[in-house]
């Protein structure tokens, strides 16, 4: 993976989503919040977030967003 380029991994029937910082080894695995992981390369730095239960969480905030949008334009 070149460097600075971030991928999106999109798993449907499991409904995760995952995004790819970083390649390499992965020193740990950080509970960020419920279904929200974030893992942690060996020097430290974030390699990955992966996100269970995508569908809900995204398309929930998504909602609220976009009723916010329309309340506030009119």
């Amino acid at each position: 993976m070149a460097e600075g380029k971030v991928k999106i991994r999109f798993d449907p029937e499991a409904d995760i989503l995952y995004i790819l910082v970083k390649e390499g080894l992965i020193k740990d695995t950080i509970e960020a919040a419920e279904d929200f992981f974030i893992e942690v390369a060996e020097d430290g730095s974030v390699a990955g977030v992966e996100m269970w239960r995508a569908k809900e969480h995204i398309l929930a905030n998504l909602a609220e967003h976009i009723k916010a949008m329309i309340k506030t334009a009119t």
